[in-house]
């Protein structure tokens, strides 16, 4: 988004863009997109694209989804689509559904509750204040940052901006919409947050922001474990794990985030790694990251201990991973996948020549466990001779031994094993059988 000098918007009057005035076209969204603004909109309700779609295609880049604002009810919604269902027990969504892979989410825009909105016999006040139902002003106010509340009207196709969103783009900022203080207080994720969007586009947090945050570290501790879970995941997809841990470690964050992991720079070198190799198309998994975490805790704990038979390396490798898969309630089968490569990861070093190498190469664990081992090699800890040794005897124990030695003539069609049949069972058999039912 080139830079131009937008002016604020006030409390009366947000800043509206016209057509001719941004570069956004509705050939850039999706046909179901379209179709689900356009019904909203026949049918005499607001119509906005929110969120981060209107903030990416601004900055030219392509939107992971669209999300839909409106001013119709999740009840009014659902009339309107017999494709959609509501979602959410404390924060009613509407979830419009094309085909298996297309979901279009549907919110209707919110206001913030006051004292005034709860009755004294209210059973449930979380919900009654999630869905105070408001205007597309009042829903802006309530976002988070303010490149993220900018609205694109199917209307008139123009882009509303109640907050200043669009001059902060322009300036690559990231500045939270309201007190920062609060706002922290209200949703500390908003803190990791700020650091991964400001991570992920290249800006510069707002200085408010930025001083608002070691302020409120400690509460990252009260948030949802789940939660937490997918934003770290969220990290390592987008690329910029390494970068977001560091400044996280800066503002007093790192250790309410992952309280067990070492901030040292071989640690960060190990995830920059990781970051080129995600980068480079490779897609990351959980038991991965996991592994990468605290393969430095796991070095530890094996330099600072004598017994090395298997039992004794399976329990430093349990023992290394457990903070984190205790508190985040990570799966066994997660938790096996990150405990095997600590495994392979203490064989690679071992070097080769060992008992039962063979069987180790063909693991299924292995190959990932070696890349692992490769990236760790990298960062200057490791001998990258070792692990191309590793990788070559990987290479020829993975090669199909050949089933045939007899040459396939051209245009000759290669012959199907033939099947044996099935030999009738034999009177011994018989009878034991009839024995025992009997």
């Amino acid at each position: 988004m080139s830079h131009t000098d937008y002016r604020l918007p006030t409390k009366d009057e947000p800043v509206i863009l016209t057509r001719s005035e941004h570069p956004i076209s509705r050939k850039q969204f999706d046909e179901e997109t379209v179709k689900v603004l356009y019904r909203l909109y026949r049918s005499g309700y607001k119509a906005y694209l929110v969120g981060g779609s209107i903030r990416d295609l601004l900055l030219g880049r392509t939107p992971k989804d669209f999300d839909v604002g409106t001013d119709a009810t999740p009840n009014q919604v659902r009339k309107l689509f017999r494709n959609c269902f509501l979602v959410g027990r404390r924060f009613r969504l509407a979830h419009i559904r094309f085909g298996q892979d297309n979901l279009i989410e549907v919110a209707t825009f919110r206001r913030q509750a006051d004292e005034s909105d709860f009755p004294d016999d209210s059973e449930s006040p979380q919900f009654t204040a999630e869905n105070m139902f408001g205007t597309p002003r009042e829903d802006a106010f309530r976002r988070d940052f303010t490149i993220n509340a900018l609205f694109y009207n199917i209307e008139d196709f123009s882009i509303i901006d109640y907050v200043g969103g669009l001059r902060d783009l322009s300036e690559k900022r990231i500045r939270m919409i309201g007190d920062p203080l609060v706002r922290f207080e209200e949703d500390p994720v908003r803190m990791l947050r700020a650091l991964e969007f400001a991570a992920r586009l290249n800006f510069t947090i707002d200085r408010e922001t930025l001083e608002a945050i070691p302020a409120r570290a400690h509460l990252l501790a009260t948030a949802s474990p789940a939660r937490l879970r997918e934003e770290m995941m969220e990290l390592f997809r987008h690329k910029v794990a390494a970068k977001v841990l560091r400044q996280a470690g800066e503002t007093g964050i790192l250790t309410h985030l992952l309280p067990a992991f070492l901030p040292e720079e071989g640690c960060y070198r190990l995830i920059d790694q990781i970051d080129a190799r995600t980068l480079a198309g490779i897609p990351v998994n959980e038991g991965f990251v996991i592994a990468a975490l605290y393969l430095e805790n796991f070095r530890r704990l094996l330099a600072a201990t004598d017994e090395l038979d298997f039992t004794a390396v399976m329990h430093l490798a349990n023992t290394a991973l457990a903070p984190h898969t205790r508190h985040f309630q990570v799966s066994h089968g997660i938790q096996h996948q990150a405990r095997e490569m600590f495994l392979a990861f203490r064989r690679f070093q071992m070097g080769r020549g060992r008992k039962g190498e063979r069987r180790f190469l063909r693991h299924p664990a292995t190959a990932q466990a070696l890349e692992l081992y490769e990236l760790w090699c990298r960062t200057g800890k490791g001998d990258p001779a070792t692990a191309a040794d590793w990788k070559e005897a990987l290479e020829q124990s993975g090669k199909p031994q050949s089933v045939s030695h007899t040459p396939v003539k051209s245009g000759e069609k290669k012959r199907r094993p033939r099947r044996r049949k099935k030999r009738p069972a034999k009177a011994a058999d018989q009878s034991a059988s009839t024995t025992v039912s009997e």
